[in-house]
């Protein structure tokens, strides 16, 4: 990690856990359970609702909103409630994610709903979906303009919005036959891409950037996201599972729509005929995407979308070491092995 970055994550990252435990402050005895759930899922207490150091997930989204407020010349410290407001909406859509997917874990723990039931978890996450505007409506407290607030809540409607047609889309693959290279495109825009974008261009709203600056955060965010998910899709199926921390066949076995699967299956004939099969030989199924080019088609597409993102970010003027850290993380993004 380079030392601006280092110094940035040291101190932004713990002002955004404050904020999210001050919004999620528990309020009554009787509502132990209620935020336990949600103070689970974030990594903070235990199955038993017991204390526990640490925090689940990186933290990447509200990390990059602060650095590019900071970047675009702004004070970080008014952004603090919309990093967090963003990282409560990613953690909320991870619940519904795991219900929808019959996900009994996550990140080596069993999931909210795997623990207190469907309904409860369901639940957690719509309170945890509310509590996300009521995080970011906290900016005006800082001395946000109400202009300025009402423009970074409507970016984040919006990429709600989108957060859910890529759900939907998401769902809707599972059981389509065919999904062509365009259409999961579509789906991990909406899916991914659409989050980390609102997330930059709302750290751009808050530095009180010009419409151009703002626009080139917002298109840096969305080729990150779309190169994140591309490289991602890359470490299921090829990563080292001890690095990536799950199963490097699950992708396969459960036929997974993945950029090198979609590609794959239009290329290779012999491939659609083996995932139309009952029994799925996962190897054979590497074996013949990486013969149709399907690792090297989707490393091409990290590449494309990682040098998207550093041509927009340049043509922002990020400021300072901010602006480094910036670059570093984008690099540390698509380059990662977990």
């Amino acid at each position: 990690m380079c030392p601006a970055l280092d110094h940035y994550t040291r101190q932004f990252l713990p002002a955004v856990e404050a904020e999210i435990k001050a919004i999620l402050e528990s309020d009554h005895p009787s509502y132990k359970v209620y935020y336990g759930m949600m103070h689970y899922h974030l990594g903070w207490v235990d199955a038993g609702l017991g204390s526990e150091s640490g925090t689940a997930g990186k933290r990447i989204r509200p990390l990059i909103c602060l650095l590019v407020c900071d970047a675009a010349s702004g004070n970080w410290e008014q952004a603090v409630p919309a990093a967090a407001a963003i990282e409560l909406l990613h953690n909320f859509s991870l619940i519904h994610d795991d219900i929808e997917d019959g996900s009994r874990t996550r990140r080596g723990r069993k999931t909210v709903w795997e623990l207190w039931g469907v309904p409860q978890a369901i639940n957690a996450g719509d309170s945890m979906f509310s509590s996300a505007y009521a995080a970011l409506a906290r900016v005006a407290d800082r001395g946000v303009a109400a202009e300025t607030t009402v423009d970074s809540l409507q970016v984040f409607a919006q990429a709600c919005v989108q957060l859910t047609k890529g759900q939907h889309l998401d769902m809707r693959y599972e059981t389509q036959v065919s999904v062509d290279v365009e259409q999961y495109l579509q789906m991990i825009a909406g899916k991914t891409a659409a989050l980390i974008s609102a997330t930059s261009e709302i750290g751009a709203i808050i530095a009180s950037s010009e419409p151009e600056k703002r626009r080139h955060f917002a298109e840096f965010g969305r080729n990150v996201g779309l190169a994140f998910q591309a490289h991602d899709d890359v470490l299921g199926i090829w990563g080292n599972e001890t690095t990536v921390g799950k199963s490097t066949v699950s992708d396969i076995l459960t036929r997974k729509k993945t950029l090198p699967v979609v590609y794959g299956l239009a290329q290779s004939s012999e491939l659609r005929d083996l995932y139309a099969g009952a029994q799925l030989d996962v190897q054979r199924a590497v074996d013949l995407l990486e013969a149709a080019g399907a690792k090297d088609y989707a490393m091409a597409a990290v590449d494309r979308y990682s040098e998207a993102a550093m041509a927009h970010l340049a043509k922002a003027h990020p400021a300072g070491p901010a602006g480094d850290a910036l670059r570093k993380l984008t690099t540390q993004l698509v380059k990662r092995q977990s």
